[in-house]
């Protein structure tokens, strides 16, 4: 994983020492540059903004009590789902659920599976969500499940070639292989953005469920689609974080290939 202390080196490396806007190297010019920095922290704030309040929501929402546990929440919706064939399971660790179709479990965590508080019929409920995903084909479900093998050659080879790229860029070489570095890494994006539309429907299909079902009050409802939205932003931080990556990365090289053309 391309990490900030990557990035500190590289722009270090790129802009020729301590003058970060060095326009005379043959790296990251000032305008790109600051604009690139300026894309990830912007989206590493979002980022912080949305995990605290992710811990916030769900610390307050574990205290308000639900009729039954996460386990039972869950068992109850894929009975009524016709999802018998489905297994939910408990796993160690704090945010670890997540719906498994090889084998077709239900994994919650150990809270979310032995408490009964409206923050784990939520999570388990969402969980389901996906189980019932699997089991009507839904499409976005089913492109994520298609890109998972080619994101993980993507991810690993592309930061390898993209590496390699920047560094020739360095030497004065072509862009041709840092293109294709980061045509690969540009994989994780992708796999980052399918991801939104199937996470959004899990909760919205969890919300359905809990009206429908009883089992929440008006006002636990309302915690409930609280706390899954604030999940679901998880995911739309991690794709903007991708996205400012990418877009990073292609404002080096575009600085290069313009440089090269002058």
């Amino acid at each position: 994983m391309i990490t900030l202390a990557n990035i500190l080196a590289q722009t270090y490396y790129y802009g020729g020492g301590n003058d970060l806007f060095n326009t005379s190297s043959g790296g990251m010019y000032g305008s790109t540059t600051f604009i690139g920095m300026i894309l990830i922290f912007g989206a590493m704030l979002i980022g912080g903004i949305v995990q605290m309040g992710l811990k916030n929501a769900f610390s307050r929402y574990a205290q308000e009590p639900a009729p039954i546990t996460g386990a039972d929440a869950a068992r109850l919706m894929l009975r009524q789902n016709g999802l018998e064939n489905v297994t939910v399971t408990s796993v160690k660790g704090q945010l670890t659920d997540h719906y498994n179709p090889l084998d077709r479990t239900v994994n919650l965590s150990e809270s979310v599976y032995n408490e009964a508080s409206v923050a784990a019929i939520a999570v388990a409920a969402h969980e389901c969500g996906h189980a019932i995903q699997h089991a009507t084909a839904y499409p976005w479900l089913g492109l994520r499940s298609t890109l998972v093998p080619i994101v993980n050659f993507g991810s690993r080879l592309g930061q390898i070639v993209l590496i390699l790229g920047l560094v020739l860029l360095a030497a004065g070489s072509s862009t041709a292989v840092a293109w294709i570095g980061l045509a690969l890494y540009a994989t994780t994006t992708l796999f980052a953005l399918v991801t939104l539309p199937v996470e959004f429907d899990a909760s919205r299909r969890a919300l359905v469920w809990l009206d429908r079902s009883g089992l929440a009050t008006s006002t636990m409802h309302g915690q409930a689609g609280t706390a899954l939205r604030w999940a679901a932003m998880t995911y739309v931080a991690a794709a903007l974080s991708s996205l400012a990556m990418l877009l990073y990365y292609a404002l080096i090289i575009l600085s290069h290939a313009s440089n090269n053309r002058e």
